[in-house]
């Protein structure tokens, strides 16, 4: 199982919609590299959610409950046979009570190679295991409420 790191700007579609909607495909991943990462997702896969705008934090958690498969409003193939606008259905798992934030990530240096830092305009992003561990880390402590989806 692999995790990754999905950001979205609350005010368009946060972890509460999630909630609410009890799982929701996740789509309008359009550039490049990030589709790369997507196209990886699979199955029981675990998901960070990452709110961007005046949060930016990894505030929650969700899994992926299909491996990712054509947008039905974009299908079609790349130039290397693979979907070309990739999608996912999530749903949610559980919130964090407290939230990483980019400037915890930032600040720790055995993340200096994470997504988030290094190319921090993508939405989609894997999340190593090793980057993993020390999320782990730094959530530790912390209460999560599980959601029963």
């Amino acid at each position: 199982m692999a995790t990754f790191l999905f950001k979205t700007e609350p005010s368009e579609y946060s972890f509460a919609h999630l909630v609410r909607d009890k799982r929701c495909t996740w789509t309008g991943v359009s550039n490049p590299a990030a589709r790369i990462a997507l196209r990886q997702v699979k199955r029981g896969d675990r998901i960070l959610i990452y709110h961007t705008g005046d949060e930016k934090a990894i505030v929650a958690e969700a899994k992926a409950l299909t491996n990712a498969y054509a947008d039905p409003a974009q299908p079609g193939l790349n130039d290397r046979g693979e979907v070309n606008f990739p999608v996912v259905d999530l749903a949610p798992v559980k919130l964090w009570a407290t939230p990483i934030t980019l400037a915890a990530i930032k600040s720790d240096a055995r993340l200096k190679d994470f997504g988030l830092v290094k190319q921090s305009r993508l939405s989609v992003m894997p999340v190593s295991p090793q980057q993993e561990v020390v999320l782990n880390a730094l959530s530790t402590g912390t209460k999560h409420n599980r959601i029963h989806a």
